[in-house]
């Protein structure tokens, strides 16, 4: 299964970027932004900025996010809910979850202990990128 890979055609597709405040997720959802716009497809972006500018690393108030919605055809809002979440770390992954829809696919680095009380909400499968890049570049 390590070795397959599911490649899915949209229409649309709405993406979170999320991480500490610092960790470059407004620039990473700027530059997928403008890739996206030049190859031809419509974005809507939102900004989403922590509570505490500066906070310290990994405190759930200073999670910094980028929201892009991507689309073949006319996009006029950044999306409600996201089909893709990248969190960078727990706490973006924890404040984060609740905007992905339950079909989602969600992307933490590195994934949060198993033991978290927290963990045991999340009922959607998890994509563990460390994993998964060592798996393919074997």
């Amino acid at each position: 299964m390590a070795n397959e890979m599911i490649v899915k055609e949209l229409d649309q597709v709405v993406v979170r970027f999320s991480g500490d405040s610092g960790d470059g997720m407004q620039l990473a959802g700027n530059i997928f932004s403008t890739v996206s716009a030049t190859v031809g497809n419509d974005i809507s972006t939102f900004p989403d900025y922590p509570a505490d500018i500066r906070a310290p690393q990994g405190s759930l108030t200073g999670v910094s996010g980028f929201q892009v919605h991507i689309g073949a055809d006319k996009v006029y809002t950044p999306g409600d809910l996201c089909d893709v979440l990248i969190a960078m770390n727990a706490a973006a992954l924890k404040t984060q979850y609740k905007f992905a829809k339950p079909t989602a696919c969600i992307t933490s680095i590195p994934m949060p202990s198993r033991n978290q009380t927290w963990r045991k909400q999340l009922s959607r499968p998890i994509i563990r990128s460390r994993r998964w890049a060592s798996s393919k570049m074997s």
